[in-house]
């Protein structure tokens, strides 16, 4: 790995931290420069289990998910999950969408063209998007209902992107752990007339026998579209891509890999390099030009899911 060099950034990153012991406590939003690998806290979480973060810069607000209560690992995750939202100052925290009106949201993502919030929500097993404001909750697709069907972990949704431009939406159903089980879909951002998010014709599968996929995101300026996946084997713990305007037809290709569990990521706003997060407690930064990977941040001690590009400098 390279040391940080000099270089000045006009944004940094925004991760969800929480401590490995005991599991998942102290939840919290940290602050990252990504040339200095600095940090600060910007909002303590405590009594939150935060999966997914994404900022709109533009109307100044940060939004997350908070999956409900963790009282005995994932297996005990009730239908109470929510989504929450704070000002760029971290001032005038709001609850977004309800606890109980989404079971356990994991990544979200801002559209700012649709000028909605998405996202995947695991075992409730289903797409979901709502208004910025939080109106307007909708079950975009549903792949599954009730507690048989629950347990297949084939039907749990995680990671979500949008690509306005196109009118369609991505998303990652991740199998179970280490299963080779995963598959990335899509659809369009609307539901076919006449039909309903069970029924809806226009699903593609892209990808399948995935280790693990999880968090995506869509690069608008290179027409890729990113995912983490948290896996086992030749393909996972790794940074993914494929090309939109052929994507589903060749073997995606893979950025990078050596991660411990990795989940969040983030496109710089330039274009030039990737951010990862993983359940190690680094996060790394992929030069999509040199091929170079830094290690900005690293601490053992936390388990680091979402993350995302904030425009201001820690």
């Amino acid at each position: 790995m390279e040391t940080a060099g000099n270089n000045k950034f006009n944004y940094s990153i925004l991760v969800l931290a929480a401590n490995k012991q005991p599991i998942a406590s102290k939840a919290r939003i940290l602050q990252v420069n990504p040339n200095s690998g600095l940090v600060g806290v910007f909002l303590d979480l405590d009594g939150q289990a935060p999966d997914g973060i994404s900022v709109d810069n533009v109307h100044g607000q940060i939004y997350w998910t908070n999956m409900g209560q963790l009282t005995g690992g994932e297996s005990s995750l009730g239908n109470d999950g929510s989504l929450l939202a704070v000002k760029l100052d971290g001032s005038d925290q709001q609850l977004v969408v309800p606890v109980g009106a989404t079971h356990t949201p994991k990544q979200c993502t801002v559209n700012l063209a649709t000028k909605a919030l998405y996202w995947g929500d695991r075992e409730g097993m289903r797409v979901m998007c709502c208004n910025l404001d939080g109106s307007a909750v909708t079950v975009l697709v549903q792949t599954g209902q009730g507690d048989q069907d629950r347990q297949d972990a084939t039907r749990h949704c995680v990671g979500v992107a949008v690509d306005a431009a196109r009118g369609h939406i991505y998303w990652s159903q991740k199998g179970p752990a280490n299963g080779g089980l995963g598959r990335i879909f899509r659809a369009g951002l609307q539901i076919p007339t006449g039909e309903t998010a069970e029924n809806r014709s226009d699903i593609e599968l892209l990808y399948e026998h995935l280790p693990e996929p999880l968090d995506m995101e869509i690069d608008p300026q290179q027409n890729y579209l990113y995912w983490t996946d948290r896996g086992d084997g030749s393909r996972g713990n790794s940074l993914n891509r494929a090309p939109l305007a052929t994507i589903g037809q060749d073997a995606p290709e893979i950025v990078g890999k050596g991660h411990q569990e990795t989940i969040g990521l983030a496109i710089a706003p330039d274009g030039q390099s990737v951010f990862t997060s993983d359940l190690g407690g680094t996060i790394r930064n992929f030069d999509l030009k040199t091929g170079v990977v830094r290690i900005i941040f690293q601490q053992p001690e936390l388990m680091l899911t979402g993350l995302t590009v904030f425009e201001g400098k820690s």
